[in-house]
């Protein structure tokens, strides 16, 4: 006797079908608001239906294969690179010292020429 009410109880259990088609017509006017909540007259408003309703709602929707438009649009990925900005452009700035390095020998007879004008001029004053 309690092995066949166990059966039955197990039976209906399995039959059970969540009524997903009754959910999302009594809150399809609150799920089209957002997905965490909305702005309302300039208060935060969350939904009426709980996260975790919300989520057990859109899985049985999906797994009956029907469409599920109230997610959020996807953002765009991160385009900010990882690690450590010098070692980036370590390469770069060796390749620009490496063309400066090319161009000190002008850079420091320009420098000496500088300095050796300028102690003229002081000379001049002191005389």
């Amino acid at each position: 006797m309690a092995s066949k009410a166990v059966k039955t109880v197990a039976k209906a259990v399995s039959e059970y079908q969540y009524p997903w088609k009754e959910k999302l017509a009594q809150h399809k006017n609150e799920l089209s608001k957002g997905v965490w909540g909305y702005w309302k007259l300039g208060a935060w408003t969350p939904l009426h239906i709980s996260a975790r309703r919300r989520a057990r709602l859109r899985k049985e929707v999906l797994l009956a294969e029907e469409d599920w438009p109230y997610d959020p649009e996807r953002k765009e990925m991160r385009t900010k690179m990882k690690g450590h900005k010098c070692d980036r452009i370590a390469a770069e700035r060796r390749a620009n010292t490496a063309k400066l390095m090319e161009q000190m020998p002008e850079m420091l007879l320009a420098y000496k020429k500088r300095r050796w004008e300028k102690k003229m001029k002081e000379e001049d004053k002191n005389k």
